[in-house]
Order: structure tokens, then sequence, then C-alpha cells
């Protein structure tokens, strides 16, 4: 019996899963257009989900070489030599199962792994790629995940400007390289610079300004949503309203990976029988309410992430908490630093020329913030006063339905007529 999963890679025979073959259409345009691309999301985004996916639907018109940077220690990123050796171990590791590697080429990696004196450096391991891909019977296409792990890393920067350059002779010189080359992480490598010169503090050259933008929207919609619970329907028949369960469930999320598939598995493991008796009764809006709850109430890595990052920027901080408790707007800015970072991880998004929190979770979770923070700081001592006969149950819990009202009044006055979704 399949299950859902908030734990690492989504795979379908086992997991309950939105369908993602219009994504990887999607994606295998800007493979077969020849592409480099980074897919840069929030943590917990489908990332990895999405490459898992990708490779095998590639694979009968593409050699994908699949890596992961998780797959090389802070040891392999320690000098130019280190990080051949170790690349070239993922390499030989992911070939047993994943992709063929022809026997020439494999021997002259086994020999930059067991070198000890006069090790392969950077230009050697681009030859052997080029090799390989001039001897593949299929163009080779190279994913890497988690290229956070590097990115604070002068030889990654090196790596990645050699595969700049595999790009540039491709197209100029008609050199075997590879066909498309994926990057994924939280970070966008995109904007990555290097120094020109050692010696040159301020000339600056971006290694991977070839490139394209990706587009693809990996949010979960509510008709993906929606199928997924038609599957877990057919096998445990609740009598759920399908359609009205995944709306319900978006508009709390806004299509957020993560979030979507922790509601539906803590309506389906953890409210029965302590918040309702069956699971006929979790499958309703209430359920989604009593999920939401425990959500909020967690202690997750993506909160911790994501709080992590906003604490990171005070000035933007204060901007958001603005938002939330006195109805300020702030303007978009697509060159302002802070606001990058925070689309980057997700917490916000631009609606209107206007910054918005990302999704209805985490406005929620921002509220918890910043009235726990009004009763420490004397900053925000005010706001509390004013808002706790609205915000705080005699209990001291938070009145969540009466936030929402007070949110959408806010956004009321600043737009016109409240969305709907804030009120349902």
């Amino acid at each position: 019996m399949k299950r859902f999963t908030t734990v690492g890679v989504c795979i379908p025979e086992k997991h309950y899963m939105v369908d993602l073959t219009k994504r990887l259409q999607e994606i295998k345009k800007l493979v077969d257009e020849g592409k480099y691309f980074t897919i840069n999301r929030g943590r917990q985004y489908g990332k990895t989900t999405t490459l898992y996916a990708l490779t095998d639907y590639l694979e009968n018109d593409y050699e994908v070489v699949s890596l992961d940077f998780q797959g090389i220690s802070y040891s392999g990123f320690a000098s130019e030599e280190d990080y051949v050796q170790a690349f070239c171990r993922m390499i030989k590791r992911k070939s047993i199962s994943k992709f063929a590697i022809p026997d020439n080429i494999a021997h002259r990696i086994t020999d930059f792994i067991e070198r000890k004196d006069h090790r392969a450096k950077m230009d050697e391991l681009f030859d052997l790629l080029r090799g390989w891909c001039a001897e593949s019977e299929k163009p080779l296409v190279l994913m890497i995940d988690e290229v956070d792990s590097a990115t604070n890393n002068q030889v990654f920067i090196d790596f990645l400007a050699m595969l700049r350059d595999c790009y540039i002779t491709r197209d100029t010189e008609g050199v075997a390289t590879f066909q498309s080359v994926i990057l994924a992480g939280v970070t966008d490598v995109k904007h990555m610079k290097a120094k020109i010169r050692e010696e040159d503090q301020h000339k600056v050259n971006s290694p991977w300004n070839i490139a394209t933008d990706f587009l693809v929207d990996m949010s979960l919609s509510a008709e993906g949503i929606r199928g997924m619970l038609d599957d877990y329907e057919a096998d445990h028949h609740t009598g759920m309203d399908t359609q009205g369960i995944a709306s319900y469930i978006f508009s709390y999320t806004s299509g957020y990976p993560f979030l979507v598939s922790r509601i539906c598995e803590l309506i389906d493991t953890q409210l029965v029988p302590d918040k309702l008796p069956t699971l006929s009764e979790a499958w309703t809006k209430r359920g989604v309410d009593e999920a939401v709850k425990k959500i909020l109430s967690e202690d997750n890595t993506l909160f911790d992430s994501l709080m992590g990052k906003l604490n990171n920027y005070p000035e933007l901080n204060k901007q958001l908490r603005d938002i939330l408790l006195k109805g300020d707007t702030i303007a978009y800015l697509p060159d302002n630093e802070e606001q990058k970072q925070l689309r980057m991880y997700g917490l916000i998004k631009a609606r209107e020329n206007t910054i918005v929190v990302a999704n209805r979770i985490f406005e929620m979770r921002l509220y918890q913030k910043y009235i726990g923070e009004s009763h420490r700081n004397e900053q925000f001592r005010e706001d509390a006063l004013v808002n706790k006969s609205i915000f705080i149950n005699g209990d001291h819990t938070l009145n969540m339905p009466l936030i929402m009202e007070h949110f959408a009044a806010s956004q009321k006055r600043i737009h016109g007529e409240a969305d709907e979704r804030f009120l349902s």
C-alpha cells in the first residue's frame, strides 16, 4: 500500500504524489534545445523528486549522468586535484546501476582515482568528459543535485567555468560535450561571481552566465493535488470530496510541495482517533484545519531554515512584521538583495508589484513569531496591546480564524475586495 511522505524522494510505486508529466515535458524541451540551467527553489520544494523522475523520463533519448554533491565531502573541495578524484569516485559509484561508461573512459576514471603522484587536474577531467561525450551512443545530460554543498568554494566556481567553456565551444567550434547541464539547489549559482585574477579585487566574471532562465512552475496545482487524492481514494474509499479537499489544501499552501504532502500525511496517519474518529471524517475541511494546526506547532527543518534566513535580514523581517500586524505594503524591488534571497528561499513572492508572504501557512507561522516577539520586545509592546484581544484566546493560544479575518480586512483596505481564500 502506498503512503504519503515528506522525507527524501517521492517514488511513484511507493508514495502518493502529484503527476509530474507536464513538468517533465517542459524540462525536456529545454534539454532538447541544448540548454544549461539551474533549478533553484526553496527547501523541500520537490527538486530531488523532479530530478529522479526526469532521469527516467529522458533515458530513451539521452544518457543521463545524475550526481549528488552531497556525495562529496568537505575535503573533496580542498584542492583541484582532490575535487577531480572525488568527482570521478562519484561517477564510478553511480555508473554501477545508473548509466553506461565506455571501457576506455572507465579505465581513465579509475586511473584518475588511483593516482598518488601527478594527480589529474580540472582540464584533464574535462578532456575525459569531452571524450566520453564524443564516444557515447546517446547525447549526455549532466544533472547535479544539492549544488549548495559547493557554492562557497573556489574549486566549484572553476568547475562551472569549465562547463561554460564546454557550452561555448560546442556552439562555436563543434566540440563534443554535454547536450544539457542541470544544476539543482536552493542557491541560484547563476549569480555567483569569480575573480578574474586573484589580485584583482573589483573585476568579476560570472562562471554560469550561459544558463538559461528556468521558468517551469514547480508548485503543485489544485488539479494536481486532486489527482493525488483520487489515487488515495481509490485505495481507501473514504468518500472524500477530492476536488473540494484539494482546493482547500491549496488555499493553505499555494502548492508548496512539502506543505501539501505534510497535510496529507498528517490526515492519513495522525488525526485518527485522537482528533477525529474515522478517516472519512478526517478527510474533510475540519481534518485539513487540524493538520494545519499540527504543522504550525511543529519544529521542522523547513521552518528552521526559513526563519533562520529571515533573521539574517532584519530590515525585511521588520517590514514583513508590519505587513502582517499593521497592513503595511512593501514594494517589489527585483534588484533588492534581501528580497532576492527570501524569494529564492520560498518565503515571499511578488504580487501586483508588492511583496507578500508565499502562502497562508507561512503567514500564520509568522503571526506566531511576531506576536510572540511582541511580548518580549519593548519595541513591539504597543502592537501587542492593541491586537491582544484579537489574536489571543483566553488560554493564551492563537485564535487563527480571527487572525485570518484581521489579515483579510487589512488586505481589503489595501487592495479592495479581500481574497475569499483568507476567509474560507
